[in-house]
């Protein structure tokens, strides 16, 4: 078998070791005779998975006592909705941080609810760039504060964690979720769609204060108050359990790497070969300003976009694949989340050394 480095953005490519074990147990689950897909959610099987999940993330994460860890259906789009619902909790303002598509459609969708106040709007500058920490003026009466700490689309990340004070900090951490330590305490609520650096497309991870929980719309779905699933213990409905269990099986080969101090090494190593090898050259550049550049995603462009699909057929000959850009961003995106190796990487580093030498 061989496998191909897959830049994709989203779903993107899982451990090979994850895989292979998924593999093994997918017909016969620890000598249950049957695989998690025909488990019962409730039944002390799959329960067992769904405990070592949530407690092997917490380790991961360091995640404190007083917050809930809820693995919900639906990808992260659905809390664009599911914050206003349950933070707004009767006030009519909330904070947002507008920096690239994906801020954006949260901002969409919170003004449905309520009355959004920018913080910052980047689109002038094509999501390039993130606002300077003491820029922020916070609106001390805001229900919380959203921002995308990192934006798969244009491969732009903020430097810093925004200090709120005693405003809810809300992150979509969808693509840079596990890249690294992070102080879990300083967030009210952290979600993130698994398709990018946890698992499979199908289960969302919402990690939520405990005070936080409780107010929803009383006109709201069920479904869309995290209180419902809080109780439930993810199981107020039949949940992903499949994608749930995988998720599991990236969270324990993490630990097994050396959890997220030791993935943050290796994620720093090969974004910096990455954007070495880019700013070195007159033929590729990055668009996004030097201080605010993604770790997980990495834009670049060719000098001549007539190159970009004979770029796209030689590196798929090599078996990198998905580099394709956004379209509304163009040329190149490197996806390079914690199952990318540094193989890939180098690879694709050689690869573009020897194409700019044919084309230049």
């Amino acid at each position: 078998m061989s496998r191909i480095f897959n830049f994709s953005a989203g779903p993107a490519m899982l451990p090979t070791e994850v895989l292979e074990r998924a593999q093994q147990e997918m017909v016969d689950w620890n000598g249950t005779g049957m695989s998690v897909m025909e488990m019962s959610h409730r039944g002390k099987e799959f329960m067992s998975i769904a405990e070592k999940a949530e407690a092997d993330l917490r380790q991961l994460m360091a995640i404190p006592d007083n917050y809930k860890v809820l693995f919900l259906q639906g990808g992260a789009s659905s809390q664009f909705a599911m914050v206003p619902i349950n933070l707004l909790n009767g006030k009519k303002t909330a904070d947002y941080m507008l920096t690239g598509q994906w801020s954006k459609k949260a901002v969409s969708e919170a003004n449905r609810y309520c009355d959004v106040n920018l913080l910052t709007d980047t689109s002038a500058s094509n999501f390039t760039t993130v606002p300077e920490e003491d820029t922020l003026a916070y609106d001390k009466d805001a229900a919380y504060v959203h921002y995308t700490p990192n934006e798969t689309i244009v491969g732009v990340e903020f430097p810093y964690i925004p200090d709120t004070g005693d405003v809810p900090l809300v992150a979509d951490m969808s693509s840079s979720i596990l890249s690294r330590p992070i102080d879990v305490s300083k967030f009210g609520v952290i979600y993130a769609g698994a398709q990018k650096n946890i698992g499979p497309a199908g289960v969302t991870v919402v990690i939520v204060r405990e005070d936080l929980i409780g107010n929803a719309m009383k006109s709201m779905p069920v479904m869309f108050d995290y209180k419902t699933h809080a109780d439930n213990g993810s199981m107020y409905n039949t949940p992903p359990t499949y994608s749930w269990y995988l998720a599991g099986l990236v969270f324990d080969w993490l630990l097994q790497k050396g959890g997220l101090e030791a993935m943050a090494e290796i994620n720093k190593t090969k974004a910096e070969k990455l954007y070495s090898t880019i700013d070195k050259s007159d033929f590729y550049s990055n668009p996004v300003d030097v201080n605010c550049r993604s770790w997980m995603n990495v834009p670049f462009i060719l000098a001549d976009a007539d190159l970009d699909a004979v770029f796209l057929e030689e590196a798929a000959k090599l078996g990198l694949k998905t580099l394709k850009g956004h379209r509304s961003v163009g040329g190149m995106r490197a996806s390079i989340y914690n199952a990318m190796p540094a193989e890939g990487v180098d690879t694709l580093v050689q690869f573009m050394c020897e194409f700019e030498h044919t084309y230049t």
